[in-house]
C-alpha cells in the first residue's frame, strides 16, 4: 500500500483516484470543489481542503490538474512539495508544455524528491476503466518505483524518455493529431451538409472506409447532435493546440495544420462554445457557410 496525495478531482481525476483506493492504496484527495471532496469520501479516499495537509508524509503526489500553473500552485504555493515524505515521487499527469514540465521536474528534484512526467490520454471512459494511455518519462529506477501505481490508472504504460519534458512532448504531439483529426472531421461533415447530403449516411460510409478515423467515429455522431454531452470541451483544444504551436516555435518545426485547427477551435470558443463539447467546433463552419434550405 502506498500513501498517495491526489490533487485534482475533476471528471478524470475522480475515477483515477477511486481506482487507486480500490487497489488498496491510501488516497488523500484535495480539490477546490467541495463536491469533489464529498465524492472522494464516498469512494474510498480521505478528503483534505489543504494540499499541504493532504501531502503530509505521503509517498507519492499525483497531479491531475488542468495545467502547469495549477501544478505549480499545488506544489510550491500551497506547500505540498515540502510536505511530502523524503524521496517521495511526484507524478505530473496534466497536459503541460514540455518546457514547463521540465522546469517543474527540476524544482522537484532539487528537493531530493523524484519526478515522473506522465501525461495521460483516454478521457473519462479510460479513467473509469483504468485503461488510460500513460506517456511516462523519468530515469528508469524512478519509473520502476512508480510503475505499480501508474498501472492501476492506465493499462497502457509507455516509457517514452528518461527526462522530464519527454512525456509532455509525446502528449503534445498526441493533441496535435487529435485536434487536427477533429477539425478535419468537422470540415468534411460541414461540406456534406452544405451540399445537402445525409450526413448520417456519410458517417456510415466514411467511418468504415479508408477515410475513417477514431475521431471521426467518436466525434462525428456528436457533431450531428444539437446539444451533445461534454466529454472534452472546445477550450481544452484551444489550450492544447496552443501548447502544440508553442512546441513548434521552440523546436522551429512548422505546424501548418495544427495552426489552422487552432484557429477553428478559437473561432468556436469566440462564438460562446468554449465549454461545449469539442465536437461542436463544426459550428464555426456552419456559421461561415450555413446549410442551404
Amino acid at each position: 500500500m502506498t500513501t498517495i496525495c491526489f490533487a485534482g478531482l475533476g471528471a478524470m481525476g475522480r475515477p483515477m483516484a477511486a481506482n487507486l483506493a480500490k487497489a488498496g492504496h491510501a488516497v488523500r484527495g484535495t480539490d477546490v470543489n467541495p463536491a469533489a471532496l464529498d465524492w472522494l469520501k464516498q469512494n474510498g479516499g480521505t478528503p483534505f481542503l489543504s494540499a499541504k495537509e493532504a501531502a503530509a508524509g505521503a509517498e507519492m503526489l499525483v497531479l491531475m490538474v488542468v495545467n502547469a500553473d495549477q501544478a505549480e500552485a499545488v506544489l510550491f504555493e500551497a506547500g505540498a512539495l515540502d510536505a511530502l515524505a523524503p524521496n517521495a515521487i511526484v507524478v505530473l499527469c496534466a497536459t503541460c508544455a514540455p518546457a514547463r514540465a521540465a522546469a517543474i521536474g527540476a524544482k522537484v528534484e532539487a528537493t531530493q524528491r523524484r519526478f515522473v512526467d506522465a501525461p495521460v490520454s483516454g478521457g473519462v471512459v479510460g479513467a473509469e476503466a483504468g485503461t488510460l494511455t500513460i506517456m511516462a518519462s523519468a530515469p528508469a529506477a524512478v519509473l520502476d518505483a512508480a510503475e505499480p501505481v501508474l498501472k492501476v490508472m492506465g493499462s497502457r504504460l509507455f516509457r517514452v524518455g528518461a527526462k522530464a519534458g519527454d512525456g509532455a512532448m509525446v502528449k503534445t504531439i498526441n493533441q496535435l493529431l487529435c485536434g487536427v483529426h477533429i477539425a478535419a472531421a468537422a470540415e468534411a461533415l460541414a461540406l456534406g451538409e452544405r451540399a445537402g447530403l445525409d450526413t448520417k449516411v456519410l458517417l456510415e460510409i466514411y467511418g468504415s472506409s479508408a477515410a475513417g478515423s477514431w475521431m471521426l467515429n467518436n466525434r462525428g455522431p456528436r457533431m450531428l447532435m444539437e446539444d451533445p454531452p461534454v466529454t472534452s470541451a472546445v477550450d481544452i483544444f484551444v489550450k492544447d493546440l496552443g501548447i502544440v504551436l508553442d512546441a513548434g516555435h521552440q523546436t522551429k518545426a512548422p505546424l501548418f495544420l495544427a495552426a489552422a485547427a487552432h484557429q477553428l477551435f478559437l473561432a468556436a470558443s469566440g462564438m460562446g462554445l468554449g465549454k461545449a463539447d469539442d465536437a461542436l467546433v463544426i459550428e464555426a463552419y456552419r456559421a461561415m457557410a450555413p446549410k442551404k434550405d
